[in-house]
């Protein structure tokens, strides 16, 4: 895949050789036992995800930035989806509500699919968010009228006593603090690394681009697993997302691969404009057992992390926050966080064997 110039998984080879560690844990962790295990992980977060998230969008009361669309896995041939069966059977033996329909089958729930679509899985349980920026500074409002404060500034470090970090130290100045809540995504591991712990996190660069208008009317989100993008129907527009390069949080961003990979979405969808209106890049902080890393330092007590949400950043946030909340009070979280502590092996080696495997 990394040999191929229009695959969607790309990275810098001289980035690659210092990320070689991340790729080698990487590898451990797809073994089958272990796989296993991980999908058991994600699966109880998963389980809490949209309870969580409905809960802060009724305080905010903006429950409209939800929507139950479901979401569509597309294959162009009936090879492609066979070889997708242990994928599928891995949700469906964790409660997940799938189908596995043919084309004219899909074509009915979606008339906007080409006749290239051979076959897929439509998931109708699945929601998903029409403006995530609305969202954010919707939340962000009802955060400071609760009485919040947003203090924006560049922390480099801390000051750091027997107890732990007493202050943050930023650009513009220091702060006091009684407790830190690191989660700065992909920017994490450098400041993780000053509290107590080093993270085996990378950065899986993805890309998008906004289409206004389409040219097509697309109802169902989908993801189109022989081309690796996804097309989501959004409040104005569709996005195109793909790409998992990984390359340093600061590199020059690589418009012109994604755009060629975007362009094979017209086998997909029919009538499809793809000439985008905007496009962006943003840094995934992904770990190499596919979890996020949510706890304790092992170090200083008053020190919470919560980053590592790979591609489920918006579906884990809320749960997330709930239970940071939840350690910040010293109440007991509505999860085991044992399989998500910061001085794990990164390589699924924590975990219990799966029940379901």
């Amino acid at each position: 895949m990394l040999l191929d110039p229009a695959h969607a998984l790309t990275t810098h080879w001289t980035y690659m050789l210092g990320a070689l560690p991340w790729f080698a844990r990487f590898a451990l962790a797809t073994q089958h036992h272990r796989v296993e295990a991980i999908a058991d992980a994600r699966a109880d977060m998963l389980a809490h995800a949209s309870e969580a998230l409905d809960t802060l969008l009724r305080e905010s009361g903006h429950t409209a930035m939800i929507e139950n669309r479901g979401l569509i896995h597309t294959f162009q041939s009936k090879a492609g989806l066979a070889g997708a069966a242990y994928a599928i059977e891995m949700r469906r033996r964790r409660g997940v509500r799938l189908e596995v329909l043919g084309g004219d089958a899909l074509r009915e729930l979606e008339p906007a699919l080409s006749t290239a679509v051979a076959g897929g899985v439509w998931y109708p349980n699945v929601r998903n968010c029409v403006n995530p920026q609305r969202m954010t500074e919707a939340i962000a409002a009802d955060f400071f009228e609760r009485g919040g404060d947003l203090v924006t500034d560049n922390v480099t470090g801390f000051d750091i006593g027997a107890d732990g970090p007493r202050r943050i130290i930023a650009g513009r100045g220091s702060y006091d603090c009684d407790l830190v809540v690191l989660a700065a995504g992909a920017w994490s591991k450098p400041l993780a690394k000053q509290l107590g712990c080093d993270i085996a996190l990378e950065t899986e660069r993805g890309y998008h681009i906004m289409i206004t208008p389409p040219g097509t009317e697309l109802r169902i989100p989908l993801v189109s697993n022989d081309q690796h993008i996804a097309i989501s129907p959004m409040e104005h527009g569709l996005r195109l997302s793909t790409m998992s390069e990984f390359a340093a949080i600061d590199a020059p961003p690589r418009h012109d691969r994604p755009l060629h990979i975007f362009e094979k979405a017209i086998n997909v969808v029919r009538g499809l404009n793809v000439a985008g209106s905007s496009s962006w890049v943003g840094a995934r902080p992904s770990t190499p057992d596919s979890l996020p890393v949510i706890g304790r330092s092992p170090r200083f007590r008053n020190t919470l992390f919560a980053f590592g949400h790979g591609h489920l950043g918006l579906t884990w946030a809320a749960i997330t926050g709930q239970l940071i909340s939840q350690l910040a009070s010293s109440v007991a979280p509505t999860i085991d966080l044992d399989a998500f502590r910061p001085d794990r092996t990164y390589t699924g080696s924590h975990l219990a064997p799966s029940r379901r495997g």
